[in-house]
C-alpha cells in the first residue's frame, strides 16, 4: 500500500497535470513493471486522475507476482486488469490496448554483475515481446522506460543531450544493463520504422522520492537509511560520480508527455538540470537535512566491482527537448530526499510490524 507521502505528491502531480490526463479519457493503457518504484506510481497516478476527472481511463498491468501486485495496490487492484507474467514470455491479452508504458526491468545493480545473462535477456527479450503487443495491437503510442545508463562515460565533466555517446565496455559483465538497453532502445527504432508504430523512448536518469523501499540498495536509499538509523554514510569511492536526478512526481509527468506528445522515434531525457551533485556531496546535503543527526561521511575505499557500482562518471542530461514538449521539473533535490526520508521512515515502521 502507498504511504500519505506517496498519495500526496502524485494526487500533485494528477492536479498540475489535468490535460495530460484527459488526453486518455476512454483509453486502455497497458503498463509493465507496474509494480516498481516508477510503474507503481504510474499506476496510481492514472487512478487518481479516474477519480479526480472521471476520465474513465482503462489499465492493464504486467506483474510478475500477484501477491506482490495485492501488497502494492491492495483494494484498488480491484480497478486494474492484471496480467500475471514474465516480461520475457509471449503475452496474451484479452483488451485492445491504446498505449503502452514499458518499464519492465531489472533494477538492482548488484545483478547486473552477479547476474548478467539474466539481465540482458529481461530487458531485449521483454522489449521484443511488448513490442510485439504494440505491433499487434497498432497502438496510439508507446513508451520505453530507458536509462542514463545507455550514455556509458565521458572524460570529463559533460553536459549529455540525446545525441550523445560515450565510452562503454561491453567485455565488462557491469555493462549487461547498459548494453541490454542501448539494444532495446534499437529494437524500439526498429520496430517504428519497419512497422510504422508511434514509438518513444525516454531516457531517465536516477530517480527517487516518497515510495522507496526501505531496504532499497541504491545510493539514495542508502543515504537516507544512514540518517534515519543514526549511522554513518560509508562511501566505498572517492564519491566524485557527478550526475543530476529527478523526482518520481516529475519523472512520471516526464514520461507522460513523452507517451503523449512526444514524437515517434525521438528519444527524450528526463531529469532535473538543476540537480547535479557529486556523490560526496549528496552524502553531505543529506546529513544537513536533519539537524540533530550525529551521521558523518566515512570513506571505505573498496574495489566498485563487488558492489556492482558504476564507472566514476560526471554527466548532466540535458532535458531542453522535453521541456519544448511543455514539461518542466517542479521539485528540488532537498525536497526529494525530504520526502523519501519521510516516506522511508513509514515503510520502516510498517516492516518493523510485520
Amino acid at each position: 500500500m502507498f504511504d500519505k507521502y506517496v498519495v500526496t505528491e502524485i494526487e500533485n502531480l494528477v492536479s498540475e497535470n489535468k490535460e495530460l490526463f484527459e488526453h486518455l479519457h476512454m483509453k486502455r493503457i497497458f503498463v509493465t513493471g507496474a509494480t516498481g518504484l516508477i510503474g507503481s506510481q504510474i499506476v496510481l497516478a492514472l487512478l487518481i486522475a479516474n477519480r479526480k476527472y472521471n476520465v474513465d481511463i482503462r489499465i492493464t498491468i504486467l506483474v510478475r507476482s500477484l501477491l506482490k501486485a495485492q501488497a502494492v495496490f491492495g483494494d484498488d487492484l480491484a480497478e486494474l486488469q492484471v496480467v500475471e507474467g514474465d516480461v520475457r514470455d509471449k503475452l496474451q491479452l484479452e483488451e485492445s490496448i491504446d498505449y503502452i508504458i514499458h518499464g519492465a526491468s531489472v533494477t538492482n545493480s548488484l545483478e547486473f554483475v552477479q547476474k548478467p545473462v539474466d539481465t540482458i535477456y529481461t530487458v531485449v527479450d521483454g522489449t521484443r515481446n511488448i513490442l510485439e503487443v504494440a505491433k499487434l495491437q497498432q497502438v496510439r503510442g508507446f513508451v520505453f522506460l530507458s536509462s542514463l545508463e545507455v550514455y556509458g562515460s565521458f572524460e570529463g565533466q559533460k553536459d549529455v543531450s540525446e545525441d550523445d555517446f560515450g565510452y562503454l565496455n561491453p567485455a565488462n559483465a557491469r555493462s549487461s544493463y547498459s548494453e541490454g538497453k542501448r539494444l532495446a532502445e534499437s529494437l524500439c527504432i526498429s520496430y517504428a520504422t519497419q512497422y510504422q508504430l508511434p514509438i518513444k523512448i525516454a531516457r531517465l536518469c536516477q530517480t527517487f522520492g516518497p515510495g522507496v523501499h526501505y531496504q532499497d540498495n541504491r545510493v539514495f536509499a542508502q543515504f537516507a537509511r544512514s540518517v534515519i538509523e543514526k549511522k554513518d554514510i560509508v562511501l566505498h569511492t572517492r564519491g566524485r560520480t557527478e550526475r543530476n536526478y529527478c523526482s518520481i512526481k516529475d519523472a512520471i509527468a516526464g514520461i507522460l508527455y513523452v507517451l503523449l506528445l512526444g514524437q515517434s522515434e525521438e528519444v527524450y531525457n528526463v531529469a532535473n538540470e538543476d540537480t547535479l551533485i557529486s556523490i560526496k556531496d549528496m552524502a553531505e546535503l543529506v546529513i544537513s537535512l536533519d539537524e540533530s543527526s550525529a551521521t558523518k561521511v566515512v570513506f571505505d575505499l573498496q574495489d566498485i566491482q563487488k558492489f556492482g557500482y558504476n564507472p566514476e562518471v560526471r554527466l548532466k542530461l540535458l532535458t531542453e527537448k522535453l521541456e519544448n514538449l511543455g514539461w518542466k521539473p517542479t521539485v528540488d533535490l532537498s525536497t526529494m530526499f525530504t520526502g523519501l526520508i519521510q516516506s522511508m521512515k513509514c515503510s520502516r515502521v510498517r516492516q518493523d510490524e510485520q
